[in-house]
């Protein structure tokens, strides 16, 4: 179970939990029925690398990142559970007033459009089907492949220009770098906008992908998909980029 609220904390609440100052957060509650957690283990869970898995099937890092992303947030995380019942993680933001998202899409102007037509690839298929609906809601022709094999086949395929080409950077059998590579014999006037659900200074460090090249990263809103490809589309010059 999911919960979310608007809660005031109190000034004996902060009290009793250090890291938090009393005031105005978000809360959100994730509940399971499952075999809980065992009150000797429980004090230890947030620690880095501890782990009641075994050996290789657990790094004990996810609750531990968790925790440090929400304290340097400003809020914290509080546990219950029992034995044989269940759990339930809290999870405590700062609630800020201001409609920031709506305020910053203001100042951006209105979402851009286009008629261009693109190539989606992507091997996961409700990202592939919402990125669609999207980018056709917005006035583009949209072809989609869901890994790079079948991209290429689209590609030659296709009788008319195509613009751009959206790809996953991670994928089975083919990765978006390789696809790229292969596909410029194919559409050497084709742009490429990657998205990963890696951020894109780890996507370059590990090599996967020229650093000039337009990046989005997932999970990504509407309008951020939007403004990107409208902005890969303007920055082509008729050449496509092949990843080093």
């Amino acid at each position: 179970m999911i919960e979310i609220a608007n809660v005031m904390l109190s000034e004996h609440y902060s009290q009793q939990h250090s890291l938090i100052l009393p005031g105005d957060y978000v809360m959100l509650a994730i509940s399971d029925t499952g075999c809980g957690i065992d009150p000797k283990i429980r004090s230890r869970i947030f620690e880095p690398f501890f782990s009641t898995k075994g050996t290789g099937k657990g790094t004990g890092l996810g609750l531990s990142t968790v925790y440090g992303i929400v304290i340097q947030s400003g809020g914290t995380v509080w546990v219950y559970s029992e034995a044989g019942k269940g759990t339930t993680f809290k999870i405590y933001l700062p609630r800020v007033d201001e409609v920031v998202e709506e305020a910053a899409r203001e100042r951006l102007g209105p979402t851009p459009r286009g008629t261009e037509t693109l190539l989606l690839v992507e091997d996961e298929t409700e990202v592939r089907r919402i990125a669609q609906q999207v980018l056709e809601t917005l006035g583009y022709t949209v072809l989609t492949a869901e890994n790079g094999e079948q991209a290429l086949t689209v590609a030659a395929q296709y009788e008319n220009e195509i613009q751009l080409m959206i790809t996953d950077v991670v994928m089975p059998q083919m990765g978006g770098p390789e696809l790229v590579r292969r596909m410029a014999a194919l559409r050497p006037d084709m742009g490429v906008l990657y998205m990963s659900g890696y951020t894109d200074d780890a996507i370059v460090r590990h090599g996967l992908m020229d650093e000039r090249l337009e990046f989005l990263q997932k999970p990504f809103s509407a309008d951020a998909l939007a403004r990107k490809v409208r902005k890969a589309i303007e920055a082509c010059s008729g050449i496509v980029e092949e990843p080093r």
